[in-house]
């Protein structure tokens, strides 16, 4: 299963990576990690059509991940899940104006962050759409 984390920031990106492991949940496949820093590149990947998962950086600068993940939730066919990390508790609402599927605060805690990979991950193969 591929999942797409985007961040501007690099120890971000591997902050992530490193918290969510190479399989989330022992019933999952190992994960396959898609770095992107810009969102440019995030609408031409997930235009391709194999992610199965989004993971967005809602502090990413200058296109904030939440912003990201709404223009995704907007022009994506069968937009995969997106799961949004945000610095502030209090930006619930923007990550819900954002239609993310699930948000997690910093500071990271690893154990969460897996949890709402796996349950993503596993909604994703059970609903993923044909291919047009």
């Amino acid at each position: 299963m591929k999942v797409l984390v985007y961040s501007d920031d690099a120890n971000t990106r591997a902050q992530i990576r490193l918290a969510v492991g190479r399989r989330p949940a022992a019933d999952l496949p190992q994960v396959e990690f898609v770095e992107i820093a810009t969102q440019p590149a995030v609408v031409t990947r997930l235009d391709e059509g194999d992610i199965d998962l989004v993971i967005v950086d809602g502090e990413a600068q200058p296109a904030g991940g939440l912003g990201v993940c709404r223009q995704a939730k907007d022009e994506v066919y069968d937009c995969p899940p997106v799961l949004a990390i945000i610095a502030r508790r209090d930006d619930g609402w923007l990550a819900t104006w954002s239609r993310a599927d699930k948000v997690i605060s910093l500071p990271l805690d690893p154990m969460a962050l897996a949890k709402a990979v796996a349950e993503l991950l596993r909604w994703r193969a059970d609903n993923r759409l044909p291919a047009l």
